[in-house]
């Protein structure tokens, strides 16, 4: 089997992407790496709120381009501080609007010798595009991408993988807040009104095809505040990663509901919602409840990536694959930036799926846990980067709050605990995580990771010295074959160590497991 290649990230460039949005103001520092895709270097986070003002007064108020100026130097230090080698920085809709937007271009030109750059709404909507592409399969179906700012709403459909629609629209969250929404302390009346607005805006936006029942993915601060929120209101932690939450239909008009009941400062109290966005999370909302509605939507996808990415990736000359390609590519990212061992975890991955077609069966197991399985083996060892002794904890703790996995919030979970008993003790009630899980989630984990512990010892060595497997099945035991890679080649470190790791999976069949070299 050959194993992926990786690139140092010594011989990496290290670029920087700057988005001055309507309502903040992003800074994202990465490396790229061809086969590993993109690295997270450092993040920082403004709120100038450059949109506030601007639909009634057409230009950009002063003491929101002050505070903007001032968090821009401070991106432009951090830049020099991680020897970035090329930055790039947009404005989006607030400076594009505002009659004094090239005035503060200049000033920012000058002041910090950064060339800011206004984008059109096409163009922001493309490349927030471009980053969901990264992490999302498009290439079945139709999909609608929506990014809500400050002052506009980005979307971006497509069909089968085909951009056929491209719309900006005047429905950002700062601007409809100031056009519809300010003085009401519960502004069930003034909720209404919007809607409707939005709702005409809409129609016109995708009149030219029929999207129902699209599928929905949604970037901005908007959709990670909802999925945040929903996490909450599901007894789950709003700091859990949100890249990849799925929140239906019922429970975006649940809160939208609950959330205009409140007073401004109850609003802000909230679980899961930043309280500097608790005064224009409605209107936000009410854009996610009638997209929905507008294309009978069950539910939206949440992206935890957007324009930045999508910058970074079109600075890097970036040619990403869809992400239906490879399900696994962002997992060996992931792994890579750990510092694991990817040629083990291919080998392991390779090893373990042999095991689950033999074993599937008499297991009870379904097709879908092969899924759960293959990524559990690509990852099992990203623990190490915290320390050996206790890797399969730390990996337990890492994926849980990996940003950049792309997994269903239940396939994380269950990747997470497999990872977590691929060695030493198996799941056990005991333990107050696995207790918590429900049976069938507890069947997943201690057939998967019985399958995994076995993979894993069969290449003890690191060295995927074993080519082939076989099993056999008897009444008094589990017999598995193993043949070398490389003939003559003595594999009885990795026969030792599957043997004793069979416990669990002899466990589940009943019967004693016994590992021989064929």
């Amino acid at each position: 089997m050959t194993s992926p290649t990786t690139t140092s990230p010594a011989t990496a460039e290290r670029l920087a992407a700057i988005d001055v949005g309507s309502n903040s103001i992003r800074l994202v520092v990465a490396e790229y790496h061809h086969d590993t895709g993109l690295s997270i270097i450092d993040e920082v986070k403004e709120q100038p709120r450059l949109a506030a003002g601007v639909a009634s007064s057409g230009a950009l108020d002063p003491v929101a381009s002050e505070h903007a100026v001032q968090a821009l130097r401070r991106m432009v230090e951090v830049c020099q501080r991680r020897d970035v080698k090329r930055v790039r920085a947009v404005a989006t809709s607030a400076v594009r609007e505002a009659a004094n937007g090239d005035a503060f271009l200049e000033r920012v030109r000058t002041e910090l010798g950064l060339e800011l750059e206004i984008i059109d709404g096409q163009t922001e909507a493309l490349l927030s595009y471009r980053s969901v592409a990264h992490h999302f399969p498009l290439t079945n179906d139709r999909t609608i991408i929506a990014d809500i700012g400050g002052g506009s709403l980005e979307l971006v459909g497509a069909v089968d993988g085909l951009i056929e629609l491209s719309r900006s629209l005047p429905l950002g969250a700062v601007r409809l807040t100031e056009m519809y929404l300010n003085g009401a302390s519960r502004p069930f009346r003034q909720i209404k009104e919007l809607r409707r607005e939005i709702r005409k805006q809409l129609r016109r936006g995708l009149e030219e095809r029929d999207w129902t029942a699209a599928n929905l993915i949604g970037s901005g601060g908007t959709f990670t505040n909802l999925a945040r929120m929903a996490a909450a209101r599901r007894g789950k932690s709003a700091a859990d990663p949100v890249h990849g939450v799925t929140v239906a239909t019922g429970e975006v008009e649940h809160l939208l509901e609950r959330l205009t009941s409140m007073k401004p400062d109850e609003r802000a109290q909230v679980p899961g919602l930043n309280p500097n966005r608790a005064d224009i999370i409605l209107a936000g909302l009410a854009v996610v409840a009638e997209l929905l509605d507008m294309i009978d939507g069950r539910r939206v996808a949440i992206s935890a990536f957007g324009l930045r990415e999508g910058l970074l990736l079109e600075m890097a000359g970036a040619t990403a694959p869809p992400a239906s390609e490879d399900p696994l590519r962002l997992a060996r990212e992931f792994a890579h930036r750990c510092g694991a061992d990817l040629m083990h975890a291919e080998q392991v991955r390779f090893l373990a799926l042999i095991l689950f077609d033999y074993l599937a069966e008499p297991l009870g197991a379904d097709h879908g846990e092969s899924a759960i399985l293959e990524a559990a083996a690509v990852l099992h060892e990203v623990g190490q980067l915290v320390s050996y002794r206790e890797h399969h904890k730390h990996s337990f703790q890492l994926i849980l709050h990996a940003e950049r996995l792309n997994l269903p919030a239940r396939d994380r979970l269950m990747v997470a605990h497999v990872s977590r008993y691929h060695r030493k003790r198996g799941p056990t009630k005991k333990h107050r995580e696995f207790a918590s899980l429900n049976p069938a989630e507890q069947g997943v984990v201690r057939r998967m990771s019985a399958l995994l512990r076995v993979a894993d010892g069969l290449d003890r060595g690191g060295s995927a010295a074993v080519g082939s497997l076989a099993v056999d099945i008897q009444p008094d035991q589990l017999t598995i074959t193993i043949r070398p890679k490389q003939p003559g080649a003595d594999l009885e470190l990795e026969r030792w160590t599957a043997e004793r790791k069979g416990d669990v999976l002899g466990k589940l069949l009943g019967r004693p497991v016994r590992v021989v070299q064929g």
